[in-house]
């Protein structure tokens, strides 16, 4: 699309992954690149059904980066929002 970089909340629990994918996309493999997006589409998607940064915190205390606990205005993610995206992490191979 012309950019030279990004910005992405889901680059703070996949850093690894998504920057394969950017530097496939630079080297001009776009199709590597689709691939990789598709296989964290569904993180990109349920990182986002609470408000930013509840579902990415609770994402990286599970992952072990941080502690649990949340500041307010902030409120704890969802029970319902914490097993969506434990599968999400799940299928990537990160928990």
């Amino acid at each position: 699309m012309g950019g030279h970089g990004g910005i992405s909340v889901t680059a703070n629990v996949v850093p690894k992954i998504l920057s394969n994918a950017y530097d496939f996309a630079i080297r001009g493999n776009a199709e590597k690149a689709k691939e990789i997006d598709m296989k964290i589409s569904n993180l990109h998607s349920h990182l986002f059904l609470e408000s930013n940064p509840i579902p990415v915190k609770w994402a990286m205390h599970k992952m072990g980066y941080c502690e649990s606990g949340i500041r307010l205005p902030l409120i704890e993610l969802s029970k319902d929002i914490q097993k969506i995206i434990k599968i999400d992490l799940e299928s990537l191979k990160i928990l």
